[in-house]
């Protein structure tokens, strides 16, 4: 037999405990897995042994497909040796998708109970995005079962769009990043320099992490870490926007505070674009000092040749973008066994801990003696577990590089 559900009576004579099922248990987040696997849970519950999700390649076209599509799996639940009888579902799926509405059949297999297929398309704003396949055993499908399976489809593939979506805003969003970050300025030869940039996790769009390093003169480097504020597309673009100010106004040689104080000035000015904290370090290899500016950053660390390390005090300014300026500069003494450790807020930041515990942490980190910089960066990372971290982590590490002497 043959059933037909049409688009604007899904979910019409289902029970309604079911739909509301359907409701609270499907597309309970932006994974398209999860959602997939939530749909045939909740079609075995409800209407059959056993369920499955074919979807199609995320490349096809929006309203046709191929005439032998390429499916793949992604889900299943229930008895799956009923999945593949003889005969297979695959012909009634073509056909659920060409004719956008659920198709049930009856498979006799030699003499056995007769299996009930019903193959549904995933189909949500004119977009496939693959097909349910439903098996059970005995009495076929009713009206109400094909009306409720279709429901539940249709409410998976609204949450399909919605992943599909997410998936491409967020992709589009790292490989900006990936592309503001991939070139920072070239440091001057005197200071050996690693950076690492990790997008946060889960369903969580990335920020306006950066860095950044501005040859100066004199053979000194200003080395830069900053955080936009908020998530998204925006975030990046006023990332970016930051960065080229602070490239301008950094090639006047100013000293690190009134760089930022500049910079608050300007972007205030401009009203357009989202406050940033912002961490500063002008280093001068020959002298060997550090001066360091904050524009309501977290401080840097330094790791001595020994390992150990020590957070730096710093004066706590407001950050960029409110116009209330105030900012002050500490002077530190580098050492070069000594590496300097810039973040953002990503890397040591835990939910329900204070602050200040999750500077203590990295402070109280115990490092390989005499690890190179990229080494010892790799080292922080790992023992923060900065792979799982809940919000963007951008860091940079430097270390001088001592003169060979006897060059």
């Amino acid at each position: 037999m043959a059933g037909r559900g049409g688009d604007d009576t899904a979910g019409a004579g289902a029970p309604p405990d079911a739909l509301e099922d359907a409701i609270e248990s499907i597309g309970t987040t932006l994974d398209e897995r999860t959602t997939c696997a939530e749909l045939v849970a909740f079609v075995c519950r409800h209407f059959c042994e056993t369920a499955a999700v074919d979807l199609l390649p995320t490349d096809v076209a929006a309203d046709r497909h191929s005439p032998d599509p390429d499916f793949f799996r992604v889900a299943t639940a229930g008895r799956s040796q009923l999945l593949t009888p003889s005969g297979g579902p695959r012909p009634l799926s073509v056909r659920a998708l060409d004719e956008g509405h659920p198709i049930a059949a009856s498979i006799d297999l030699s003499g056995r109970v007769p299996r009930q297929v019903m193959t549904v398309p995933l189909l949500a704003r004119g977009r496939l995005y693959g097909v349910l396949l439903a098996v059970r055993r005995g009495a076929p499908f009713t009206d109400a079962d094909t009306s409720g399976t279709h429901y539940a489809a249709r409410l998976a593939a609204v949450h399909l769009g919605h992943s599909r979506r997410h998936d491409t805003v967020r992709r589009t969003v790292l490989d900006l990043q990936r592309a503001l970050l991939a070139e920072p300025g070239r440091p001057h030869p005197n200071l050996d320099l690693a950076t690492r940039y990790l997008p946060a996790g889960g369903g969580t769009l990335v920020g306006g992490d950066w860095f950044e390093t501005v040859r100066l003169h004199f053979g000194r480097t200003l080395l830069v870490v900053g955080d936009v504020m908020g998530h998204g597309l925006d975030a990046a673009v006023d990332m970016n926007a930051y960065r080229s100010m602070l490239r301008y106004v950094a090639s006047t040689d100013l000293p690190p505070h009134r760089v930022l104080r500049r910079l608050d000035a300007a972007v205030s000015e401009d009203g357009t674009r989202r406050p940033a904290t912002c961490l500063l370090v002008r280093v001068d290899p020959a002298r060997g000092i550090a001066v360091i500016a904050g524009a309501g950053h977290l401080p840097p660390v330094v790791f001595a040749g020994d390992g150990s390390g020590e957070l730096l005090p710093l004066p706590v300014g407001p950050p960029l973008g409110t116009g209330v300026g105030g900012y002050e500069q500490v002077v530190r003494r580098l050492s070069p066994d000594d590496t300097l450790v810039m973040f953002t807020d990503g890397l040591v930041e835990r939910r329900h801990e204070d602050i200040d515990e999750s500077l203590a942490r990295l402070a109280a980190l115990r490092l390989p003696p005499g690890a190179g910089v990229d080494d010892l960066l790799d080292e922080v990372l790992a023992k923060l577990d900065a792979r799982h971290a809940e919000d963007d982590v951008a860091v940079l590490a430097a270390r001088i590089h001592p003169r060979n002497h006897s060059a």
